[in-house]
């Protein structure tokens, strides 16, 4: 086991830490995010590497190998270590391996991943862990920032906790994706996924941390805030008041002190809890092209 004491690490964030495998760990943040080093993703995980990986996952959140230089079919075997993978529906898909999506534009469409969001929260399991690799890089831009949500939930005012405690929120993949689909993919879209309702508050199960799990990219609105606030004096007044809560619980992500930031090389890869985090791909270097691969682990349904 990768021993972490948080204090320790927290104010001495450059010391890295030894696993019993060889693994070390060095502190991105303060509260989110690790470096990986003394281990080679070209070879097959054993059962303690991979025991090490998931409990640094838990804690961590995000974990990041550099040069990493691993072939697609590589990628795929270290994402199936931690669960059955899952093939996007609106992505393009590697040709060779189905489970890696093609992530990027080009020198004459750029990117559009540059909201903050939890991948595939419009399904009724969303995912545990993505494992992103980076193909081809611009030589400055194009970083990512990784959110702390179990943190991001911690630090709300007890009232808005209360206030938040039972609200369930819908999540749906139309508003999304719906722009790159057809009249008929929409529909069909709408028939396979429909939309589903979250828990706003979302206890990881490992950890049993507490985590606010509302995204801008995906959630619409809340399923239940009328029936569990009364006093109202008119509907327009509860739309407002659901209005400014959701608009208040989105804009936590942006919160600095929650956040980590990784510059992109070749051959850099990034694992995610997507469980407990948000994401966002910063989009300040088009026409420059990034391409990545991204490998996605199944994970369960909210509660």
């Amino acid at each position: 086991m990768i021993e972490c004491e948080d204090s320790v690490i927290r104010t001495q964030a450059q010391v890295p830490t030894q696993g019993h495998s060889g693994i070390q760990l060095k502190r991105i943040s303060p509260v989110i995010g690790v470096e990986v080093s003394g281990i080679d993703l070209r070879q097959p995980l054993n059962d303690a590497q991979a025991q090490e990986l998931r409990q640094a996952l838990v804690a961590h959140k995000v974990l990041v190998f550099r040069d990493q230089n691993i072939t697609a079919a590589q990628h795929v075997a270290f994402a199936r270590r931690f669960g059955e993978l899952e093939l996007h529906p609106v992505f393009p898909h590697h040709p060779d391996h189905p489970e890696l999506v093609l992530l990027g534009g080009n020198s004459k469409i750029p990117g559009t991943e540059n909201v903050y969001h939890t991948d595939v929260s419009w399904r009724e399991t969303p995912s545990m862990a993505s494992i992103l690799r980076c193909v081809e890089c611009p030589e400055v831009g194009g970083d990512t920032v990784w959110i702390n949500m179990e943190e991001a939930y911690e630090k709300l005012p007890e009232t808005r906790k209360e206030q938040i405690a039972k609200l369930f929120a819908v999540h749906d993949i139309l508003p999304s994706f719906g722009a790159r689909m057809t009249p008929e993919e929409q529909a069909q879209a709408r028939s396979k996924y429909p939309p589903v309702v979250h828990p706003v508050v979302r206890t990881h199960p490992e950890s049993g941390k507490k985590i606010l799990y509302v995204n801008e990219t995906f959630v619409t609105h809340f399923s239940n805030f009328t029936s569990d606030y009364s006093g109202f004096r008119s509907a327009n007044e509860i739309h407002a008041q659901q209005h400014d809560l959701m608009e208040y619980l989105l804009r936590q992500p942006g919160i600095l002190e929650y956040q980590m930031r990784l510059h992109w090389e070749p051959n850099t890869i990034a694992m995610w809890d997507n469980r407990s985090t948000q994401h966002y791909a910063i989009q300040d270097y088009f026409p420059a092209v990034r391409r990545m691969h991204r490998a996605t682990v199944i994970g369960d349904k909210p509660f």
